[in-house]
């Protein structure tokens, strides 16, 4: 079945794709408490707004290391000794993330409470860039020999390109996190949110868009200029219609310029998964990089049930949880000792 290689390169593509645009905005949020100037209630009031979803958003994460370790071994084990720095320090920093969700309602001091914050900063920012990088190496390039093993010391992924991609998932991110604070708020965060989103929205999109321009011209394909061009006009419409004031319809095409970037991206360099920055010779494809067809069959089989179940309860905890919070909603922060100063 020579056809399963390039069905489990769509799904790979697909899992990233929802993780950049659901996981997206719970990064941005982060980064709008632990870095951003809120009072103590509107930073609860962003953190209720991804309480309830938060972790279920980073099953696709899971997922997509998952599905390329099972799918695509050889990519799976190139990629990851490569990147072995930063994809630690992704890991540490979603540590760092998870446990200030969990623990910063529990702070007794002051202090306390600003690690917290810092750590959910930090841990978001750090996490997405690290996020960002590591694709954009998977789609420009890493210096890999025969074996598919890194040339050069333990920074040699540390290249423009990575900083581009890092730079680029970040500020639309933050960007992202934005629109959807516009939706589940009301009151002075959703005002505050909505002032910085159309400010802000074309310059933090540029990262992105630069990217994908870079990844088209060094592999130049039809199918992906024409999904670029989607891209840029969804992007022409998230901006007037945030404009106009049409929250949901500026956030839908926000997401309808990330799909169409990230398949303009995935389209553009397949059926390449990770290519050599030495020689072309040594890039890794989804033809030499997979698993048996054996292995890809029952797989398929097993993501038939499994991931309409995913997007299943996804979709339902997100109605039930569809109603916007405001300040009044958040009860006055209960310390067993009263915050010393």
């Amino acid at each position: 079945m020579d056809w399963l290689p390039a069905l489990w390169f769509i799904l790979i593509a697909v899992l990233w794709c929802g993780y950049l645009f659901l996981e997206g905005f719970d990064l941005g949020v982060g980064m709008l408490i632990g870095l951003g100037r809120n009072t103590e209630k509107r930073k609860r009031v962003l953190l209720n707004t991804i309480g309830p979803v938060w972790d279920g958003n980073e099953v696709w994460l899971l997922t997509a290391g998952g599905a390329t370790f099972a799918a695509f071994p050889h990519w799976y084990a190139s990629l990851f000794s490569a990147l072995y720095i930063p994809l630690t320090l992704v890991l540490v920093a979603l540590i760092f993330r998870a446990v200030s969700i969990e623990y910063r309602g529990k702070a007794k001091t002051a202090r306390s409470l600003k690690l917290w914050d810092a750590a959910l900063g930090y841990g978001s920012l750090v996490a997405a860039f690290g996020v960002g990088a590591m694709l954009a190496l998977t789609t420009l390039g890493l210096p890999l020999n025969e074996n598919g093993d890194r040339v050069g010391g333990p920074f040699a992924w540390l290249t423009g390109y990575a900083v581009l991609g890092g730079v680029a998932v970040v500020a639309f991110c933050w960007i992202h996190a934005l629109a959807f604070v516009r939706l589940k708020t009301d009151g002075p965060v959703r005002e505050r949110a909505g002032t910085l989103f159309t400010r802000w929205l074309p310059l933090a999109v540029l990262p992105l868009m630069a990217w994908v321009l870079i990844v088209l011209l060094e592999n130049d394909s039809a199918v992906g200029w024409a999904l670029l061009a989607v891209a840029a006009l969804a992007l022409v419409v998230s901006i007037a219609t945030a404009r106009a004031g049409r929250e949901g319809v500026s956030f839908i095409a926000l997401g309808l310029m990330l799909a169409t970037g990230v398949a303009a991206i995935f389209t553009a360099v397949f059926p390449v998964v990770l290519p050599s920055t030495l020689d072309p010779a040594f890039n890794l494809t989804i033809y030499n990089a997979s698993s048996s067809p054996y292995t890809l069959k029952l797989m398929s089989i097993v993501a038939a049930f499994g991931v309409p179940l995913v997007l299943a309860y996804q979709s339902w905890s997100y109605w039930v949880f569809r109603k916007r919070v405001k300040e009044e909603h958040i009860p006055e922060a209960h310390h067993p000792e009263p915050i010393v100063k």
